[in-house]
């Protein structure tokens, strides 16, 4: 029975909200920041923890606007000409996702690995 003299509610609560946020995947710490530049991702291959959501932050330092996009990250951001987005993505599985701006496939693309972390099953 939940009660609030007994404080078995609040406890019930604090109890709902650790198993709430242990089923939420950790995010990772650092994002990952592209930069688009000549056409051109730097980096274009990233290695990123499996497991973990993440932030993927690109900046367009070209003077024409670009489409960051990937069909492996379920992603498709447009990006203004000197702009930067931001797009959440994850938790991923272990293997490699391809990116790549749809405006100039041909040389602005890159890869993104995500890795099990040593120690993890």
């Amino acid at each position: 029975m939940l009660s609030l003299q007994g404080r078995t509610l609040p406890r019930f609560l604090a109890l709902l909200t650790m198993v709430f946020l242990a089923a939420v995947p950790a995010l990772a710490a650092d994002p990952v920041t592209l930069i688009l530049q000549n056409n051109r991702f730097t980096p274009n291959a990233v290695t990123v923890s499996a497991g973990e959501r993440l932030r993927i932050e690109i900046k367009n330092q070209d003077g024409t606007p670009a489409e960051f996009e990937s069909s492996d990250l379920r992603v498709e951001k447009f990006i203004a000409a000197g702009g930067h987005i931001t797009v959440m993505v994850g938790p991923l599985k272990p293997g490699t996702y391809k990116f790549f701006d749809d405006y100039h496939p041909d040389t602005a693309f890159g890869t993104l690995t995500a890795v099990k972390k040593s120690g993890s099953e």
